[in-house]
């Protein structure tokens, strides 16, 4: 099983980016799926969280910003981040509970997300 993800960069604060993360392999099904961040000097954080159904939970930190979102068909799930401030610099980790012949859970490799000043 592997997690892609992709969609991270430079922007100016205020903008806009969408990160996605696909999940492939021998996959049965993928439960929760969610997007975690990892500033320079800090520890890993959640951000967004999103269950098979549709069910979403947020840090306080980007709520009201960022929209997670998935495609169940597609077995990718996105972070739509808007309003995007310098403390928002960070490695964006996605995150997914799979079943293949057990249920694990996987990460992706990280995309850069730098916001400027």
């Amino acid at each position: 099983v592997q997690l892609q993800a992709s969609g991270g960069g430079l922007v100016q604060s205020g903008g806009s980016l969408r990160l996605s993360c696909a999940a492939s392999g021998s996959i049965v099904s993928i439960n929760n799926m969610g997007w975690y961040r990892q500033a320079p000097g800090k520890q890993r954080e959640l951000v967004a969280r999103i269950t098979t159904g549709g069910l979403t939970i947020y840090a306080d930190s980007v709520k009201g910003r960022f929209t997670i979102s998935r495609d169940n068909a597609k077995n990718t799930v996105y972070l739509q981040m808007n309003s995007l401030k310098p403390e928002d610099t960070a490695l964006y980790y996605c995150n997914a509970e799979i079943f293949i012949n057990y249920l694990g859970s996987y990460w992706g490799q990280g995309t850069l997300v730098t916001v400027s000043s």
